[in-house]
């Protein structure tokens, strides 16, 4: 079994070097770039697919004993098949993706991704150390128990993570609107990885935008996104930012003062905090309506 994203490599690197001269022609290189920050999202790329090697086994190895109890023999001849493939993997990637911001024993993977404070084809290749070895792949055990072959399983996946990278760009504005309509683009996800309270947890599709709009948590760009984290880090040591949540979350239990207390820093939403001392997205949005609401002009 061969990773298509392995192929997809120098598509990235050409890409990303086409964007930097584009906006270097544009003399706004200064505002989608930074040195430091590009080199630290590449770092965390190249780490991604060395870990890649095992992690990876490790998730098709348990996709693959799952399908021994399929309850389907699907006929993967047929196009039905494959279309039922993408939309089962497409709504998979919806429900992980939302939970990696719901979840903060999630999140402390999934925030690596995030903690960019530039939006270009670089950050798209910020990826997590983590986040298979911390059992994110088993949203999707699903598909191969209802009778989707394994093979077929990380295939998907993989174009769906193929499809995400060019939505990652301030090249691009907005998209014929059929398109914008009905699938994930650079206006969509720009939103997702702004840090302005309005765009918290907004938009977590991964090709299609539909799942969004029925599940309530599309939000359509406005004014142009503050990109990063709400609490963001100043430092491009390559693991801190693949760690550093983690550790937080391990020095929150420890000092707990009770079980239920750990749990909640474990399994409760980013940002909770027992004593009040940091905040969700609710209680964020909360805060914002409140002081929109004493300060209406």
């Amino acid at each position: 079994m061969k990773d298509i994203i392995l192929y997809a490599i120098p598509v990235f690197v050409f890409s990303l070097i086409t964007e930097i001269g584009y906006f270097r022609v544009q003399q706004k290189h200064h505002v989608h770039y930074l040195a430091k920050d590009t080199v630290s999202s590449l770092s965390m790329g190249i780490g991604n697919v060395l870990v890649g090697f095992v992690s990876k086994a490790i998730v098709f190895g348990a996709i693959v004993f799952v399908y021994q109890f399929h309850i389907f023999e699907f006929d993967r001849r047929v196009w039905w098949y494959w279309v039922l493939l993408f939309f089962a993997d497409d709504l998979s990637y919806y429900w992980f993706h939302r939970m990696s911001h719901q979840i903060r024993y999630f999140w402390a993977s999934h925030v690596v991704h995030h903690s960019s404070q530039f939006y270009n084809l670089g950050t798209a290749l910020r990826q997590t150390w983590t986040g298979n070895i911390a059992g994110s792949f088993l949203i999707y055990l699903w598909m191969p128990l209802l009778g989707f072959h394994p093979l077929d399983v990380v295939f998907m996946q993989s174009v769906s993570l193929l499809y995400q990278f060019w939505i990652h760009t301030e090249a691009i504005n907005k998209m014929p609107y059929w398109f914008e309509l009905f699938f994930n683009t650079p206006s969509h996800h720009r939103v997702h990885h702004g840090s302005d309270v309005k765009y918290l947890d907004k938009n977590h599709a991964g090709i299609l935008i539909i799942w969004d709009r029925i599940f309530g948590t599309f939000q359509a760009e406005e004014e142009r996104p503050q990109y990063g984290l709400t609490g963001n880090l100043s430092t491009y040591n390559i693991f801190t930012i693949a760690f550093h949540e983690w550790k937080a979350m391990l020095q929150d239990v420890w000092r707990a003062p009770n079980l239920g207390v750990a749990l909640q820093y474990i399994f409760g939403p980013p940002g909770w905090s027992h004593d009040g001392s940091r905040k969700t997205t609710q209680q964020l949005r909360k805060e914002s309506a409140a002081h929109h609401s004493d300060n209406p002009n």
